[in-house]
């Protein structure tokens, strides 16, 4: 009797026990669905619906989950969301294989931001960011990480990429030897461009500058000959505040260190020829005497669209956003005529403003990102070729049809809307086997007489531009520079700003500054903040390594 009763009670305690561990299974087949994807509220990551036959099996490991960067320009319409929440960082997320909450970073205070993210230990694990000198600074600092046995260890697509292009891991490395950075493979493009305004050059029977004091005699002209025939002196020949002042400085193929008989130096010569030209064109009141405080060129770029200014320094003058300054300038002067020109010739020879170059590092990973897997992951998703087409055109049938050129041709309005602010989110997108397709003409609409001006002007710029007889101003790629010493690095910050004052000021300055006392006093300023040490490094490293450089003539010869 007694042994039957422990039996039952044995039984009972077995079935008990099963019907436990039943319970507890099935709550842990429930909690191992997908988390959503960030914060923010994006969409979940998997595209699978709940229930589904296809539906994650209760053993899939979890997603991985990153931060990343995304510059804020202000330009993505109010109805379409934020940079860190609209359609975009939804489907990265839903398509991508990993979960990213987004970061926001202003694009003009970018470095300033991102520092300060990094002070309080907030910084994002994925950094993107164009500017070389900072990425040198965070590597100096050690708050990158070294990604070689990361990308072998979890990647496919960028080690793909890395191998297809040597070129594009000796940018990424430093002088450690280890890769730090990531980017894309593109085609040589245009960016900054040189309009003219062709009816006013028409109007005053004048050519296109060959020279830069043929420019100057434009200018002039522009300037005291009433172009707009308006019957007032309303008009100026060309700006000197942001990339007018930038325009001027490439036509004397000027950039702050560059080579010369071999040797990586200060070019203090051409710096005082640019400034030159400048201060001629202030003193002889050829250009907006408030240029110091149109510190983005806004101003400037209203003058220009309102159809005060003869020459302009368009940024992504042939590309998308240069055919909005475009665009803008044709309803306020439709009868009004843009050409783009090769930059007049100097004494130094003759030069081209910034490109595009085909290679370049936009991406760095912060030393304490917790999940390397994951950002690999992502990097890979992001390099992928039909991601970056996606992110580029859209979906095709929505924001896209394939055009007789073969190209995607975008549908308007909507495309305008949805897709036209996403080229910060492809910053590792490597658009190479578009062709011709990755140029932005290829999205023109020939049929419309706006779109075929336009594409004259970008066809010019190209023919200007991107040959090696007037190469970019500057020698080496910047991102195969080094990375100034810490112990350098205030040196630099401090003899920079103080040569850039100097500058200003006798560009301002009048027959009581001229140009020769402002370079003696550069020099000084430059040699007491202890600049002569920086141009002792500079000169050491480019003798030590000037095989393995990255030169900017060698992005006209791309694999070779």
């Amino acid at each position: 009797m007694i042994v039957s009763n422990k039996r039952k009670y044995l039984k009972s305690f077995m079935l008990g026990m099963a019907m436990l561990l039943s319970i507890g299974l099935l709550l842990v087949a429930c909690s191992k669905t997908n988390d959503p994807a960030d914060s923010a509220g994006t969409q979940p990551a998997s595209s699978v619906q709940p229930g589904s036959s296809e539906q994650l099996a209760p053993t899939e490991v979890k997603r991985g989950a990153i931060t990343a960067s995304i510059y804020d320009r202000g330009n993505i319409p109010a109805e379409e969301g934020t940079t860190v929440k609209n359609r975009w960082t939804e489907w990265l997320n839903k398509n991508g294989p990993t979960d990213v909450k987004f970061i926001s970073v202003p694009r003009n205070e970018s470095e300033k931001q991102l520092n300060v993210l990094l002070a309080s230990g907030g910084a994002p694990d994925l950094m993107f960011e164009y500017s070389a000198g900072f990425k040198n600074q965070l590597y100096s600092q050690k708050q990158l990480m070294p990604l070689d046995e990361i990308i072998d260890k979890y990647s496919t697509e960028y080690k793909k990429l890395l191998e297809q292009y040597p070129a594009l891991k000796k940018l990424g490395m430093k002088d450690d030897g280890k890769l730090y950075g990531l980017g894309y493979v593109t085609n040589l493009d245009t960016n900054v461009v040189l309009y003219v305004r062709g009816d006013w050059l028409k109007k005053l029977n004048l050519e296109v500058p060959k020279t830069t004091e043929e420019m100057y005699n434009v200018i002039k002209a522009f300037t005291e000959q009433d172009p707009d025939d308006n019957g007032k002196k309303d008009t100026f020949g060309m700006q000197l505040s942001s990339v007018g002042g930038q325009i001027i400085g490439s036509m004397f193929g000027y950039s702050e260190f560059g080579l010369n008989e071999g040797n990586y130096i200060h070019q203090w010569d051409r710096a005082a020829a640019s400034n030159a030209f400048k201060k001629r064109l202030y003193d002889d009141g050829l250009v907006d005497k408030d240029f110091l405080t149109d510190n983005n060129g806004e101003k400037a770029q209203q003058d220009f669209v309102n159809g005060k200014l003869g020459f302009f320094g368009a940024n992504g003058g042939a590309n998308a956003l240069g055919y909005k300054v475009f665009e803008s300038f044709k309803k306020n002067n439709p009868d009004g005529e843009i050409i783009a020109i090769p930059l007049p010739k100097s004494q130094f020879g003759q030069f081209s403003p910034a490109i595009n170059p085909p290679l370049f590092i936009t991406t760095v990973v912060n030393a304490t990102a917790k999940d390397p897997e994951a950002i690999i992951k992502y990097v890979d998703f992001l390099t992928k070729e039909s991601t970056g087409k996606t992110l580029k055109y859209g979906i095709e049938g929505t924001h896209f049809n394939v055009g007789a050129n073969g190209c995607p041709a975008p549908i308007q309005p909507i495309s305008t809307k949805e897709v036209s602010w996403t080229a910060d989110y492809r910053m590792l997108s490597s658009p190479m086997s578009e062709g011709e397709c990755a140029k932005y003409i290829s999205q023109l609409d020939m049929s419309k007489p706006i779109d075929k001006e336009f594409a004259e002007i970008a066809k010019a710029a190209d023919e200007a531009y991107l040959s090696l007889e007037r190469p970019i101003f500057y020698d080496i790629d910047q991102n195969s520079l080094p990375p100034l010493p810490q112990d350098l690095l205030l040196n630099n910050s401090n003899g920079s700003k103080a040569i850039l004052d100097i500058w200003s000021k006798a560009v301002v300055g009048g027959a009581s500054y001229p140009i020769d006392k402002a370079l003696s006093d550069v020099k000084s300023a430059w040699e007491k903040a202890g600049g002569l040490k920086v141009d002792e490094f500079y000169q050491k490293w480019y003798a030590d390594n000037k095989d393995t450089v990255v030169h900017t003539r060698d992005w006209y010869t791309p694999g070779k």
